[in-house]
C-alpha cells in the first residue's frame, strides 16, 4: 500500500462564526490543537517520503473562504513546503471537478490518512468518496475538526462522525478511525 496524506481546509477562518460567542473561544484553541497535530503529522510524513497534500477550498466574495481574503489563506502549521501537492476545489468534496484523484494516481497512492476541516462536511464526504473511488483511508479520530452546529457541540460532532466512519466500506475499501500517534509512515 502506498500511502498519501490528505489534509482539508485547515485555513484560517475555517471557524469563524461556528460557535455561539461563549463557545468560540473553545472552538479557535480546539482547531489550534487539531492544527498542530495535523503539523508534526505532516513533518512525519515528509520525514518519511509519505506524499502530503493540502486542500484549500476556494469559495466566492461574500464567504468567510472567499479566495484571495485573509481567511482563506492556509494555516501556518500545514502551510504547503515545496513539493507538497496543492488542490483546491470548491465543493465539499475535494474529488469533485479536481485533479485530486489524478495526482494520487500518478504516483500510485492507494490509501489516504485523512485529517482538517470541516467534519461534516468536506473530511466526512471526502473520505467517503476517496473509498468509492478505490482508496483505502484512515480518518485521523483526533485529527479534524468541525464548529458547533445547532444542539450538537463540535465535540460530539466529532465523536459522531468517527463511530459512524469507521469501518464504512465500498467493495474491498475501507475507512479506518485512528489517532495520529497510531500513524506509521
Amino acid at each position: 500500500m502506498k500511502t498519501a496524506l490528505l489534509i482539508i481546509d485547515v485555513q484560517k477562518a475555517i471557524l469563524d462564526g461556528a460557535g455561539s460567542p461563549d463557545r468560540q473561544p473553545v472552538l479557535d484553541q480546539a482547531l489550534d490543537v487539531v492544527a498542530t497535530r495535523l503539523g508534526a503529522l505532516r513533518d512525519r510524513a515528509r520525514a518519511a517520503g509519505v506524499p502530503v497534500v493540502v486542500v484549500q477550498h476556494d469559495d466566492k466574495f461574500d464567504h468567510r473562504l472567499a479566495k484571495g481574503s485573509p481567511g482563506w489563506e492556509l494555516r501556518d502549521e500545514i502551510a504547503p513546503r515545496e513539493g507538497d501537492i496543492v488542490v483546491h476545489k470548491t465543493a465539499c468534496d475535494a474529488f469533485f471537478e479536481t485533479d485530486l484523484s489524478h495526482q494520487l494516481n500518478a504516483r500510485g497512492i492507494d490509501h489516504l490518512v485523512i485529517g482538517g476541516c470541516m467534519t461534516q462536511y468536506c473530511v466526512d464526504t471526502t473520505a467517503r468518496r476517496a473509498v468509492s473511488l478505490g482508496y483505502d483511508v484512515t480518518l485521523l479520530g483526533d485529527g479534524h475538526m468541525t464548529g458547533d452546529r445547532g444542539a450538537l457541540t463540535h465535540e460530539q460532532i466529532i465523536a459522531h462522525h468517527n463511530l459512524l466512519l469507521d469501518g464504512f466500506d465500498a467493495g474491498a475499501r475501507a475507512i479506518t478511525v485512528k489517532k495520529a500517534a497510531e500513524i506509521r509512515f
